[in-house]
Formats: structure tokens, sequence, C-alpha cells
């Protein structure tokens, strides 16, 4: 989920569309993105030595060219601002959010097995609810305390609480924890510029602009290690004697692993409700974690395996908990239009080459 550019309850604005087939199929092929994403970026940080830091600069520099210049080039309006305040909010949303989410993700699956710092990273839904209910005062559904407290019996379980968790990482589980928070907040403020009005592609577009130019001055270009990138390394694990470019690597963390997954996951919503997507999408930690059993040999105890499936039958509840009287707003069906709208126009132009945008 952290993964994700964006929560798909964030997006909700509509009853289900006709084609739900084609929408599974569409949820179905970002979560395999997503999935193999987590083990090609560890592969990145592991075997190309790149730091944390410097994939996340890649990720949402990359993100924020292709995004920007797409909306850009369809939808020049949508990327206007409203005023100074709206500026500011965005700045924050892209560092806050994108750009310390996506580090703290890389820094959790570099240090722990994949199917655990995902699981982990997953309680994010959860912290959104508690929001909700003792913050905003949001309604929201009992089922919020049995999804608390399965959520906290599952993640006990996936850190065996029992030997104090000295089986794994410290900084790793920290980071995952930081992820999820980071992640919580992200989707809130998300959840707050779409009902401002903002549609979802320019709101990302200014979002992984915005933590592209907060890496830039962290860390300049100049100083970027272009050496590692244009070396070829071992894809680690299983298929240790098999070498592709850095380069390669990290151009499918940015385009299959990032941006494709998410035009993938808006276009899923126009065909299946949010709640269904959102279900669907728990699967991501599990087809990672099975990804990386095969690819780097990463193995789960019977009893985390477990916990990890309790986690997210309660994120799943967690996810569910809140009211959906939200969405149903005349502003919200607006803005979904405009969204359905850009994906299509998106896709008629064809200038990125993917199944998505490609020219009909």
């Amino acid at each position: 989920m952290a993964d994700a550019p964006l929560s798909s309850t964030a997006l909700e604005t509509r009853p289900p569309r006709p084609r739900p087939l084609l929408g599974y199929a569409l949820v179905w092929s970002a979560v395999v993105l997503w999935s193999l994403n987590a083990v090609v970026a560890k592969v990145v940080l592991d075997s190309a030595d790149l730091s944390s830091l410097r994939l996340a600069q890649v990720r949402a520099t990359g993100s924020a060219l292709i995004l920007a210049a797409a909306v850009a080039l369809v939808r020049p309006a949508s990327l206007r601002l409203a005023g100074r305040r709206e500026l500011a909010f965005l700045a924050v949303f892209g560092i806050l959010g994108l750009a310390f989410v996506q580090l703290f993700y890389f820094v959790g699956i570099q240090r722990l097995d994949i199917g655990i710092a995902l699981v982990i990273q997953y309680l994010a839904p959860v912290f959104v609810a508690l929001w909700a209910r003792f913050y905003v005062h949001e309604p929201v559904r009992r089922r919020l305390w049995l999804a608390i407290a399965l959520s906290l019996l599952g993640l006990s379980l996936v850190v065996e609480l029992w030997n104090g968790g000295s089986s794994l990482d410290g900084v790793g589980v920290a980071a995952c924890l930081v992820t999820a928070l980071a992640y919580a907040g992200y989707v809130l403020m998300a959840e707050h510029s779409l009902e401002s009005g903002r549609d979802v592609y320019s709101l990302l577009a200014w979002g992984f602009s915005f933590a592209a130019l907060f890496w830039a001055l962290v860390q300049p270009w100049w100083t970027f290690p272009v050496e590692l990138a244009d070396g070829s390394v071992s894809l680690l694990g299983r298929l240790e004697d098999v070498s592709l470019p850095v380069w390669l690597l990290l151009a499918y963390i940015v385009v299959l692993g990032t941006v494709l997954p998410f035009v993938l996951l808006v276009s899923a919503l126009h065909h299946v409700p949010a709640t269904r997507v959102t279900i669907v999408a728990m699967l991501e930690p599990v087809l990672a974690a099975i990804v990386a059993w095969v690819w780097l040999g990463e193995e789960l105890a019977a009893v985390q395996i477990a916990g990890g499936l309790i986690v997210l039958g309660g994120v799943v509840l967690a996810q569910s908990a809140r009211s959906d009287d939200r969405f149903d707003t005349h502003e919200n069906v607006r803005k979904m239009h405009a969204d359905v709208a850009i994906s299509r126009d998106l896709a008629r132009r064809g200038h990125v080459r993917s199944p998505i945008f490609r020219q009909r």
C-alpha cells in the first residue's frame, strides 16, 4: 500500500460502473507490478549499493517528470493553483507524504523481509480510521475496534513479540511503522485535496514535483553516483547469475513500479467500487512475499504468515469502518467525471508507451 501513490478509498466517488472483469484485471495488474517493484527495489538497494535516499530521489523525480508532462500536455488547466495556501499545502503533501513515505518504505524493505515490511506498512488504514474517529469526530462503524484488536494481535505475531522482536531489525521495524504513519497522513491530505476540487492526476503531479524538488535540495543531482547507474548488477537470490543494467532496474521502478500501476488503479475505479479494489489490493503483501521467496529465497515462519493474514484482515475491517456518506456529494461526482476524462485523454494521446496510454 505504501508503494501505491494513492489510497483507493480516497478516490471513491460514484457507484460501480459496468465491465467489472476489466476492473479486477486492472487492479490485479497493478498489484503484480507493485509486488515485483518491491523485489526490484531491494535488488537495487542491496546489489547496486544505491542508498535509500538516492532511490527515493530517482523514483520521485522520474514520476514527477512523467506525470507533470502528461497532465501539462493533456489538461494544463488542471495544474492551476487556487493560491499560496494551496501551494503550501501541496508542498507539505509532496515532502511529508510522498518523499518521506518512499524513503522509509525503501529503508524498511532493505532491512526486513519484504513480506514482513509490507504487512507492517499496511497498518496505515487503521491510523486513518483512528484519526477520523478521534480528531475530526467522523462517524465510524463499531468494527473499527475489532480491526484494531486484530491488527495488534497480528503485528505481535509478525514481529514475534514474545521473543522481544529480537529476530527482526529494529531500525527496519521502526521505518515500516513510520511509513504507515506517514502514509496515513498522506491519505488524509489527499482526501482533503480531492474533496476541495483538485483531480487526482494533477494532485500527484504536484506532489511528486515537490518531492523531487525536496530531494534535489537535500542531495543535488550533480552529486549523483552516475557510475552506479551505468553499471550492471546481479539480480541476487536464485537469479544471482543474471545481471541487468542498473538504469534499466531504475526505469522499472519509475515507470512500471509507480506510474503505470497508479494509472491502472485509477482506471479500475471506473469499473469497480473502491472498497472492492482495496480488498483485492490487500493481496500485495502476500504476492510480494511469494515473489521474494521465489526470487530472493526469503522465508517467513508459519506464525509470521498467520500474523500477516490477521493484520490484513484487520486492515480490511478498518478500511470499511469509515462512513461512506462523505462521498455522496455533487462535487465529488463532478471530480470523478474529470478524472475519467483525463484518463481517456491520456489514452487517446498515446504519448506514453504503455497499455493505458496507447493510441486507440
